[in-house]
């Protein structure tokens, strides 16, 4: 049985949190596709050209320590505008999504470009201040020394990048059901994704 959900939006947003939720709720694969993007922008970041970079990625870059912090995630930002750097990480997602036992994507572009005829698709957002709001705590709370002002902006910049990109820009399905998390608890929002993934399965049926 295959079954993919395909679930994008902005940084911050709690799409990867609501994800990881809603595979443990189902049994099945996750993959948060931006780790793809963020190992790349870590190599990039050491020296290595960002093709060169995709092409060699293995699952131990996924696993480096430093994939969560503010300049790996601007780096993966800036090479996920490379076309060809896209396209060498398509193909990975792709045979993920069409495992056996289903499988949940987590992005920017999984339902629009990955995986247009997911079985059901989210697109989880939030306002600009929330989700600030929540990395700038998230960055407190491991040392980090910006100011809210700085990731608010961060968090704009990014957003204009990724939205208005040539290449797969961030953008919601015509098919998906959006999620504004920006009233919800972490619970609420867990509960809301799983609800819509039942209705797409039982229409799936």
């Amino acid at each position: 049985m295959t079954f993919t959900v395909a679930i994008d939006g902005p940084a911050a947003a709690g799409k990867g949190t609501i994800s990881k939720a809603v595979a443990a709720h189902f049994g099945f694969a996750h993959l948060d596709t931006g780790l793809l993007y963020r190992a790349v922008g870590a190599k990039v970041l050491n020296g290595m050209n960002g093709l060169d970079a995709a092409q060699t990625l293995t699952a131990r870059d996924l696993e480096a320590s430093n994939l969560r912090t503010p300049e790996v995630a601007q780096a993966a930002s800036k090479v996920a505008v490379i076309k060809e750097v896209r396209a060498a990480l398509t193909a990975f997602q792709r045979s993920f999504a069409a495992r056996e036992g289903g499988a949940v994507l987590d992005g920017r572009d999984i339902g629009t470009v990955i995986c247009p005829n997911a079985d059901a698709k989210l697109f989880v957002t939030a306002t600009a201040e929330t989700r600030a709001k929540r990395r700038h705590s998230e960055l407190a709370a491991n040392g980090g020394a910006d100011s809210y002002e700085q990731v608010l902006a961060d968090v704009q910049a990014r957003d204009a990048r990724d939205a208005t990109r040539a290449e797969a820009p961030m953008i919601a399905a015509q098919d998906a059901v959006i999620l504004d998390t920006s009233d919800l608890s972490i619970e609420d929002a867990v509960a809301e994704a799983i609800a819509m993934i039942n209705r797409s399965r039982s229409g799936a049926l």
